[in-house]
């Protein structure tokens, strides 16, 4: 009997570790600030996929999709990144300004991870689809980065070729598919620890 219960307690735990791992983190900014800080750019309307690359393993780390249609967000599934400046609603952050992209990718390519964006240029009509299933979508446990984007593709038109997987680069490969995309690789030598790196970001408003 005391065997049955330690395994029951043993499965128990295990059970809510899994629990654990799959619990996203609900976050909603207030509207004054959402609309506060609505970024729209001057380029024409695109939706960009963001995939973060490990120079060791050659294996994706992570995914994101930028999308800028009527404004210019980004969706970044249980991603660490953040501004101050930035309001977030579950994983969809507003006021992504050249700047504020700029620190997003910088802050993801450093000596041991590479970024790849690859851009593909649609209508306004499109890329603002894009942003309301971004929106629509919710918060993100971690590890399904690439699953919540594909997701969200799914339910773009133009975006029909995009398979569902769990991994970055599988996803890279089927957008790099897509007719017109736009391929870019950014490389730096920044230090792995970049614990410090949106504390020193902090101080600059990225839409000034």
């Amino acid at each position: 009997m005391r065997r049955w219960f330690r395994y029951a307690v043993l499965l128990a735990g295990l059970a809510f570790l899994a629990g654990c791992a799959f619990t996203a983190e609900p976050v909603w900014a207030p509207d004054e600030e959402v609309a506060r800080a609505r970024f729209v750019s001057d380029e024409p309307p695109s939706i960009t996929l963001i995939t973060v690359i490990n120079n060791i393993t050659g294996g994706g780390a992570h995914t994101a999709l930028l999308i800028n249609g009527s404004q210019r967000v980004i969706f970044d599934p249980a991603g660490t990144w953040y501004h101050p400046y930035l309001p977030e609603r579950n994983d969809v952050h507003y006021g992504m300004s050249d700047a504020a992209v700029a620190f997003y990718i910088d802050y993801h390519t450093r000596q041991s991870y590479r970024t790849v964006t690859q851009k593909v240029y649609v209508s306004r009509e499109v890329a603002d689809i894009a942003i309301r299933e971004a929106e629509a979508y919710g918060a993100v446990p971690k590890g399904m980065c690439a699953i919540s984007t594909t997701t969200i593709l799914a339910r773009v038109p133009g975006f029909e070729s995009i398979r569902s997987t769990w991994f970055p680069k599988v996803l890279m490969r089927d957008f790099a598919a897509l007719p017109g995309v736009e391929t870019e690789t950014f490389l730096d030598n920044d230090p792995d620890d970049n614990s410090g790196f949106i504390l020193a970001y902090g101080i600059r408003n990225p839409n000034m």
